[in-house]
């Protein structure tokens, strides 16, 4: 039984063994998940949207309630799938717990180098914006989780209010430039033109996600 307050999605009657928990990103919330969820259940996944507070909670009890989230959903594999911020909390989890199922990572959009846009809410004086996780959206990663294979897909479409904040040094989606969703150790890395929110949207960026959970690289 999952735990108290998660939200899994619609699950396909034919019950594939690999899971896929789906993280949304800063303000927003597992609804906006539903479109990537039904294109990766296509390709055959259990997909799961994992419901948080970004904002109120900060990212210690997240990382807490999704360890226990991945166990209820063990032996595995049970792969994680992140955007923005969520690809941060992703990591996390499989830095502070051992004994999870197996499973691979991606990332979409997420600034695991840190994030200048958050930087600059907080020059603004408007951290309070990004709530209890700002934090860890300024600093970002020290290192990706040993063991994991780790894909990121970033965007080059720069649409988003986080031009206001960020000077986006070199090309970026908007809220994102490329070079922070980099760190060393990723299995993979591609950028796509989209924008931060199309992401999630994308058919494209679904279908690369599949694949990078079956295989550990994108196709190229």
């Amino acid at each position: 039984m999952l735990p108290a307050g998660s939200h899994p999605s619609t699950v396909l009657s034919s019950q594939p063994t690999e899971h896929v928990v789906l993280l949304h990103g800063v303000w927003m919330r597992g609804l906006t998940l539903v479109p990537l969820a039904r294109r990766l259940q296509a390709q055959g996944f259990v997909t799961h949207r994992f419901d948080y507070a970004s904002l109120f909670s900060g990212p210690a009890p997240s990382v807490d309630r999704l360890a226990s989230y991945l166990i209820a959903l063990g032996p595995g594999p049970v792969h994680l799938v992140g955007h923005s911020l969520g690809g941060l909390v992703a990591l996390e989890t499989l830095a502070s717990y051992r004994g999870l199922p197996p499973g691979r990572v991606v990332c979409l959009g997420s600034p695991l180098a840190g994030s200048g846009a958050a930087r600059g809410l907080s020059r603004h004086h408007l951290s309070a914006l990004l709530g209890r996780s700002g934090t860890l959206l300024r600093s970002g990663l020290h290192e990706l989780p040993q063991g994991r294979e780790v894909g990121v897909l970033a965007g080059s479409r720069a649409a988003g209010l986080g031009r206001l904040f960020n000077d986006l040094d070199g090309p970026g989606d908007g809220t994102v430039c490329v070079w922070e969703t980099q760190l060393p150790g990723l299995a993979d890395h591609r950028v796509l033109r989209v924008s931060h929110t199309g992401l999630i949207l994308s058919r494209a960026v679904a279908g690369l996600t599949a694949e990078f959970l079956r295989q550990g690289r994108f196709p190229r």
